[in-house]
């Protein structure tokens, strides 16, 4: 069967304005606890786009840790490709796409660290396995795996089992300034409601698929 051949009938559900909620990000944590009880696979995948300084894009799927009224909250190497793009262009996209619901949701918004505190609280939640990761890797840039191996010993001889927070690695909130939820309906008649931030809060319009 050719690429062009692939088809997908969507039917599951419909996302009608009589329905939805005034705060996307009740919204959007209604639509999440219904992805977390139909048990899909890491709900809380998210794909964060970035754009370099010379304007090229970048996409990779990372987990968010967490939501609330301010934004969303996900970690990472601040050396990293992402955080170096994030410091020249602190405006991101991130896509969540519960395929078995045939839902997606897109937030776009503007990045800020988040305070060392919180990095540190949530940092020696993690398995010691990650924290030692988090020093190991010196995310993004050319290595071999001998050599990323070679520096997981080498941590874990320095740190043992009591692993400080790098100064490199911590957590972004995305502050988001729009919020799309579309649902799959049949002959691509798709669901998309855009909710948009205002001065005087939240306002959502319907866009055609």
């Amino acid at each position: 069967m050719s690429y062009e051949d692939l088809r997908q009938h969507y039917d599951k559900d419909v996302l009608n304005e009589s329905g939805l909620l005034a705060n996307p990000i009740e919204q959007f944590e209604k639509w999440f606890q219904e992805a977390m009880n139909a048990n899909i696979l890491e709900p809380n995948a998210m794909v964060i786009s970035t754009v370099s300084p010379q304007g090229v894009p970048s996409a990779r799927t990372i987990l968010c840790k967490g939501v609330s009224d301010q934004g969303f909250r996900f970690f990472t190497n601040y050396d990293s490709k992402k955080g170096k793009d994030l410091q020249a262009n602190p405006y991101v996209s991130a896509l969540f796409v519960w395929l078995e619901m045939q839902r997606q949701v897109q937030i776009i918004g503007r990045v800020q660290k988040i305070s060392e505190e919180e990095s540190t609280a949530y940092f020696h939640k993690r398995p010691v396995a990650s924290q030692i990761g988090a020093w190991a890797s010196p995310q993004s840039q050319v290595i071999t795996r001998e050599a990323l191996e070679k520096r997981e010993r080498e941590f874990q001889e320095k740190f043992g089992e009591d692993v400080p927070k790098p100064a490199h690695w911590g957590g972004y909130l995305i502050v988001p300034e729009q919020i799309e939820f579309w649902q799959g309906r049949p002959s691509r008649l798709h669901d998309r409601i855009l909710y948009t931030k205002s001065s005087d809060g939240w306002h959502h319009a319907r866009l055609a698929p």
